[in-house]
């Protein structure tokens, strides 16, 4: 699959994918740092059916809607062959005692031997975040570890 993008004089940049379907569905980025989520015409890829304005907050959103899930899948792909590791995502909650504290203020792998192994927020992964690393509300934390152990993350990480 292709992610092109395309520079828009005066407006900013597009970049989309082309669908097992055909349509093109992408962002445009805009130059004041505006962003609208875009879905081509089935008939002309280049015309646009809709264009949804979306907030920073909106955009980080979906794109950790559609990226962690993936994620999750390939570390539970490569984790197939390891009877016993279990790979999940939880989110952090408004609630969390740990909302805007670090990951090392968890000590989530001594107290459940689970691992955090990313976090994506705003739509960008990050991958291995080291104990300094700052949790946010609705950060979705990636963890691999056994049942137990990730039955005992998600509780600790949520209700401390």
């Amino acid at each position: 699959m292709n992610l092109d993008e395309t520079p828009l004089p005066g407006i900013g940049v597009r970049r989309d994918v082309t669908l097992a379907t055909g349509r093109r569905v992408g962002v445009v980025v805009k130059r004041d740092g505006g962003m609208e989520l875009i879905i081509s015409e089935r008939q002309d890829p280049d015309a646009c059916q809709a264009a949804i304005p979306l907030t920073n907050e909106e955009a980080a959103a979906i794109g950790s809607l559609l990226g962690a899930p993936q994620l999750v899948a390939d570390l539970t792909a490569e984790h197939r062959e390891l009877p016993g590791v279990n790979t999940r995502q939880f989110v952090l909650s408004q609630d969390s005692p740990y909302a805007d504290r670090t990951l090392g203020d968890t000590h989530l792998r001594t107290r459940t031997h689970a691992s955090i192994v990313a976090i994506s927020r705003s739509g960008q992964v990050y991958a291995s975040p080291p104990p300094s690393f700052e949790l946010a509300p609705g950060d979705v934390v990636i963890v691999v570890g056994t049942t137990d152990g990730l039955d005992k993350a998600a509780h600790l990480l949520n209700h401390g």
